[in-house]
């Protein structure tokens, strides 16, 4: 059973089987958000999608960065993400056409941040999630 269902821009449902939503700073111990730091951060979420989904592909929504007006300390200017990290484990039909639909499903995990910790539904999905290339990242599994 899924959490929610979205359907993507390319008319195609897809389920959201499991979430996983973070703070995007509360891990950081000193310092102040910027490039280097936001970096290090992506790359840290990305390793732990990896990690606890390693039998699907994984993709990146690429966030955006926000620069406020704000003094650059050593490490440059000062970059926002949106304060929620999340990692989905998605699933929908099989791509190919030639796989048993009763034995084959496709699987993406994503990752992406937005502004509120709030489960992305079809009504709800930011357009980024929603404009997933997933004929191109998914992958068929058997059941």
């Amino acid at each position: 059973m899924s959490l929610t269902g979205v359907v993507l821009s390319s008319g195609r449902p897809v389920d959201l089987c499991e979430l996983r939503l973070t703070s995007t700073y509360g891990a950081i111990p000193e310092g102040y958000p910027c490039r280097p730091v936001n970096d290090l951060r992506i790359k840290d979420l990305l390793a732990t999608a990896e990690r606890a989904f390693p039998l699907s592909p994984l993709h990146l929504v690429p966030p955006s960065r926000e620069l406020p007006d704000q003094y650059a300390g050593a490490l440059g200017p000062v970059e926002l993400l949106p304060p929620v990290a999340c990692v989905g484990a998605f699933r929908s039909t099989a791509l190919d056409p030639a796989h048993d639909p009763d034995l084959y499903r496709s699987a993406l995990t994503v990752v992406w941040f937005q502004p509120t910790p709030q489960i992305p539904t079809d009504c709800a999905a930011e357009t980024p999630l929603r404009e997933l290339p997933w004929e191109q990242l998914a992958q068929d599994y058997e059941l």
